[in-house]
């Protein structure tokens, strides 16, 4: 009798553990080689920030993501064989550090609007001017 109680009492143990495991949410996706963004990005959110800082510049992925090497078609987003991701690395730092700096403007802050951005060099253009318009 006390067999089937031991017996009885490791396979529902067994069971419980099992339906922990199945229940268990799977792990958030994480992104690679993330060095200027939280590591702990949604999608949603890291997708909202590349497609901000498209439109600053008038890019496409590929201004900044290298394709991959096993099919030229996709991007590989974790390379860092483009300059122009690094680039747009020291650029983030720079406004982050300017609006902290001058602004007070603390990242995460949902309800305020940082007051310097891509936009504010960029124009919707890859590189910024670099002289000042001419006077008419």
């Amino acid at each position: 009798m006390l067999f089937k109680k031991k017996t009885t009492v490791l396979f529902m143990l067994v069971l419980l553990v099992l339906a922990g495991i199945a229940a268990s949410k799977p792990p958030k996706p994480t992104f690679k080689n993330l060095k200027v963004l939280p590591k702990n990005i949604s999608h949603d959110d890291l997708d909202k920030v590349m497609d901000e800082w498209k439109a600053a510049l008038g890019v496409r992925c590929n201004f900044c993501h290298s394709p991959r090497k096993d099919d030229p078609k996709k991007m590989d987003f974790a390379s860092d064989d483009k300059p122009e991701k690094e680039m747009a690395r020291d650029m983030y730092r720079m406004t982050a550090r300017i609006n902290k700096k001058y602004f007070h403007y603390k990242q995460g802050d949902t309800t305020a609007v940082a007051p310097v951005g891509c936009m504010t060099c960029h124009h919707g253009k890859e590189h910024p001017e670099s002289s000042a318009p001419a006077k008419k």
